[in-house]
């Protein structure tokens, strides 16, 4: 199976998903056509500033190009590509950034589109109004596959070239820190973790922290930008705690990739409340319900290596089976069963149009019978 693999756009979280499932699709031997949409949107934007720029020099009435704007011309390429190498079906990651209007583009070509979204619940309305333009979805988060009437649930899964127990090569160039945590300053978040008696503490904050408040006490520990998903995972492994907190939604229930990817990396953690975080983990992962609760676990734990070690022991085998390897089996096998699906509706298409044509040859046969009759009549 050949497929158009659209990078979600973004260079975080969900391009480690994009990462994932590439590797394990090529596992299972399919072959993958990368859109690098993240690219696009940054060339896209530089061409529409410079030619709006230019542009309203002779008419300053002009509007600045939106994001919808670069998003369309980052998109639009998608079609040209996936015609020019002839693929079976475009798979989608996130689609937050790729524009609606290219996905009814594609169809009208005759091709499949599935989505894979990632960011359930938070981002629902967008990704259930987007779900209706594509053949076939999954997301994320167990509690909303009711709102996807063609989705199931995928849950996330961490990567085995990047995900594994004991320090790996490499592993001794990142700092060891007492906590550490990998993501993005989520107000929520922010307020939970400035909360947090962090006296005496070690804390690597790394990821998106540039919106944090000049006096933020939480400034002493951010540490960097962006960062890698082997480096995310050398963070963790020389970490003496790993941090996990969900951002804030009501009734949401799965694990996030920071779950997967601690626990296969063998990484004692610590995590807020969700419904598969004790059904995987079972009493193996502490949660704490707030912040002076968590200043006082991670003490109890830093002080106690022995017993956090034949903890985080246990943690790989709780994930074993939830590679993107798995995964990519699940992905493939939903779209086996949409391209037959297509295929059928296609032979059901042209039997209509056999038939129609068929119907209209024996109408003009009649005629012409009809014809003949009465000239003989005559």
């Amino acid at each position: 199976m050949k497929i158009l693999l659209v990078h979600p756009g973004a260079s975080w979280s969900t391009a480690d998903v994009e990462e994932g499932l590439r590797f394990g699709l090529e596992q299972h031997g399919a072959e993958i056509v990368r859109y690098r949409l993240d690219g696009r949107i940054e060339r896209a934007a530089s061409w529409l500033k410079a030619a709006w720029r230019k542009a309203q020099r002779h008419d300053p009435t002009l509007i600045r190009p939106t994001p919808a704007d670069i998003c369309y011309l980052a998109s639009t390429d998608a079609l040209a590509v996936a015609l020019r190498h002839q693929v079976d079906l475009v798979l989608v990651v996130s689609a937050m950034f790729f524009h609606p209007d290219v996905v009814i583009l594609l169809k009208r070509a005759g091709l499949p589109v599935a989505a894979l979204f990632t960011e359930s619940p938070y981002d629902l309305a967008n990704e259930v109004a987007l779900a209706k333009l594509v053949d076939r979805c999954w997301t994320n988060e167990r509690a909303t596959v009711g709102a996807f009437a063609n989705g199931s649930y995928l849950p996330h899964a961490w990567h085995p070239r990047h995900h594994r127990p004991g320090l790996q090569p490499g592993d001794t160039d990142q700092p060891a820190h007492d906590v550490v945590f990998v993501g993005s300053a989520f107000p929520e978040r922010v307020a939970w973790l400035e909360a947090v008696d962090w006296s005496g503490i070690d804390l690597g904050l790394y990821g998106h922290w540039e919106g944090l408040a000049r006096r933020s006490p939480l400034r002493p520990f951010v540490k960097a930008g962006t960062v890698p998903n082997p480096v995310a995972a050398a963070l963790y492994r020389r970490a003496a705690i790993g941090l996990n907190l969900y951002r804030q939604a009501d009734g949401a229930e799965s694990l996030n990739p920071r779950a997967y990817e601690l626990a296969a990396c063998g990484v004692f953690h610590l995590s807020d409340a969700r419904a598969e975080v004790r059904e995987r983990f079972r009493d193996l992962v502490p949660i704490v319900d707030n912040p002076d609760e968590a200043g006082r676990v991670i003490r109890y734990w830093l002080a106690n290596p022995i017993l956090r070690a034949e903890v985080a022991a246990h943690l790989p085998a709780c994930v074993a089976s939830s590679t993107w390897t798995a995964r990519a089996a699940t992905v493939l096998a939903d779209c086996r069963a949409l391209l037959q699906e297509s295929e059928h509706a296609e032979v059901r298409r042209q039997r209509r149009r056999r038939l129609h044509v068929d119907d209209r040859v024996r109408h003009r046969h009649s005629d012409l019978s009809e014809q003949v009759v009465a000239g003989c009549e005559h």
